[in-house]
């Protein structure tokens, strides 16, 4: 059974599974082995382990299965590849005939569910005593973080959203291989949820719900270990990306979500500059400080790295009066022995800076104006009674560049529901954005008013007025609603249908229908171990919204929620993808191989 994912982490449990079977599988005391994989077994074991790991399991050396690569046949290699044409025919490469192998034997473990076509082609095409082991181990999905996960599919968002009808086999496709992927996250976790949907305004949800409602139906047929026959107490939601458009275009606050945002950080890479040298440093869980203080708001993490140089150093003088990057860079000439714990509060200082820096040059100004937007208020809850009012001193500001207010006028759109197209073609023209203006009209692909103005009312927000928060971080993700909500078991059952006939107990106190049969001693783990909400958004989810996974699993001890999508999204780099839905698939360039 999978440990709860928040004393482990969703990392932890996928490594775990990993190394159960597939290292376990094939160990031979005192054999080492040749590793191969190709470029998503690549990130989803870089995102799970270390190559120190790997050599605690007798893996010597780690191989691109695509590369040209010199025989080793003393040794046997151990395959780990998504079952795809490209991965399939780069491993028969190295199997050809018995007198031209690569290596000595092949143990191969697919991700996933191989099809009939890939599994007979290796059958008829490999020399059968060539390979020792042929397994799925279902797990085709990232875990990004302890309780977030990605499916790696980015290119989705362009097959799901785009209006051109000549992408719906492409689609349809597509539709099946996320299904697939989110059976893998809830076999990985031992859970066969009930799986429910938003049903508005939208049908993707519907039809990916029905597809993994089958798909579980299917794999928990033939599961192996035939633990999970009925329903466990989990709940699966699937949500289109125009549920909430206001939390992926406003300037969030949080450290983590602020700095993706504002910074050039790629691959969760951040690169800085300390005492003039040019430095890297990757964010990731490893790091506990980073873990600490990535979802509080910039104010506080500017008054806490300094308090946590002080708990570090052993002298108060070493540190006193301002904690300054260059006392900093002393402390740790003086005292080596904290060079590591201080090297990332340097880190995280310079990333708190540069957010700063660029937050005092012209983001402050703008959050104002985005937070009485996106909540119809004001900062002393004043009802804002004309929104065009609020936004025009945003476009007339000429240090605003065009993607700060492509995302007001976005905002302003979302908060009346849409607009006029005399409106709109006003805004454009006098913003002098014509080239960017399908970022603002392609949102309607996703379901969002943006011409005509929709009749139908705003959902209901919950009144967190009493909640204690800063004045330019009001707008709290509708997504937190949503999560709460279900763990209290208030969602709408119109507005959230269930796929399954019979669906799962989702109240929170693990108590269990008198239909369901007890699985012996699991209903007793499931009560110690409590519910998991599962969250699946179809085409990206934010910073913000992963902040929202931990927030409440925190407040809510008998409930994990964990969060996933096809990909992580910046605001930038949603609105290139939105510009691109109404242009054909050959003009756009996928970050993926199809």
């Amino acid at each position: 059974m999978a440990p709860p994912v928040t004393e482990r982490g969703l990392k932890s449990v996928v490594w775990q599974k990993i190394k159960a079977t597939v290292f376990d599988d094939c160990k031979k005391e005192g054999e080492w082995k040749i590793m191969l994989l190709d470029e998503f077994t690549t990130r989803l074991l870089a995102s799970c382990c270390k190559m120190t790991d790997l050599l605690e399991e007798s893996i010597t050396v780690v191989e691109n299965i695509y590369k040209n690569r010199e025989p080793v046949r003393q040794m046997k290699a151990l395959y780990f590849i998504t079952p795809t044409s490209k991965s399939v025919d780069c491993f028969l490469r190295d199997f050809s005939s018995k007198s031209e192998n690569k290596y000595k034997a092949a143990y191969l473990y697919f991700t996933d569910f191989c099809p009939d076509t890939l599994f007979n082609k290796i059958k008829t095409s490999c020399p059968p005593k060539s390979i020792r082991r042929c397994k799925e181990i279902n797990i085709s999905f990232i875990p990004h973080e302890s309780q977030v996960y990605t499916l790696d599919v980015p290119d989705a968002f362009y097959y799901c959203y785009s209006p051109d009808p000549s992408n719906a086999n492409g689609k349809d496709a597509i539709m099946e291989a996320m299904a697939e992927q989110i059976v893998t996250v809830c076999a990985t976790l031992d859970e066969n949820p009930g799986v429910r949907y938003k049903s508005k305004p939208l049908d993707n949800a519907s039809k990916l719900a029905q597809l993994v409602e089958k798909k579980l139906e299917d794999y928990y047929k033939i599961d192996e270990k035939r633990l999970i026959k009925g329903k466990t107490h989990s709940q699966l939601l699937i949500i289109d990306r125009g549920f909430d458009p206001v939390s992926t275009v406003l300037h969030e606050l949080t450290f983590q979500a602020m700095a993706y945002d504002l910074l050039p950080i790629e691959n969760d890479t951040y690169k800085y500059k300390t005492e003039g040298k040019e430095k890297e440093a990757i964010l990731e869980e490893d790091d506990d400080l980073w873990v600490k203080i990535r979802h509080r708001h910039i104010a506080v993490v500017l008054e806490e790295i300094p308090k946590l140089v002080k708990e570090i150093s052993s002298t108060k003088k070493a540190t006193e009066g301002k904690t300054s990057l260059s006392a900093l860079t002393q402390l740790m000439k003086k005292m080596p022995h904290f060079r590591k714990q201080i090297t990332k509060q340097v880190v995280h200082l310079n990333l708190a800076e540069d957010c700063m820096n660029k937050f005092k040059l012209n983001i402050e100004k703008l959050c104002k104006t985005e937070q009485d937007l996106a909540l119809g208020t004001d900062a002393e809850g004043q009802k804002v009674k004309d929104a065009m009012r609020v936004l025009l001193p945003v476009l007339l500001n000429k240090n605003h560049d065009n993607c700060d207010k492509i995302r007001a006028i976005l905002l302003y759109i979302f908060s009346t529901n849409g607009t006029t197209e005399e409106n709109l073609d006003r805004l454009i023209q006098n913003v002098k954005i014509e080239n960017e203006s399908d970022m603002i009209r392609n949102w309607s692909y996703l379901g969002v008013p943006i011409v005509p103005q929709s009749q139908q009312g705003k959902p209901l927000r919950k009144d967190r007025s009493a909640e204690e928060t800063f004045q330019l971080s009001r707008w709290t993700p509708f997504i937190k609603d949503i999560m709460e909500d279900a763990i209290d078991n208030r969602l709408d059952s119109k507005e959230w249908p269930y796929c399954s006939q019979c669906p799962a107990v989702w109240n929170g106190s693990g108590a269990v229908s008198a239909r369901q049969k007890p699985r012996t001693n699991y209903l007793e783990l499931d009560r110690k171990n409590g519910s998991k909400l599962i969250i699946f958004v179809i085409g990206g989810i934010t910073y913000s919204e992963m902040r929202c996974a931990y927030e409440v699993s925190q407040a809510h001890k008998s409930c994990e929620v964990i969060i996933g999508s096809t990909h992580i999204l910046t605001p930038k780099k949603l609105l290139d993808d939105i510009k691109m839905l109404n242009k054909p698939k050959d003009k756009v360039s996928f970050t993926k191989e199809e």
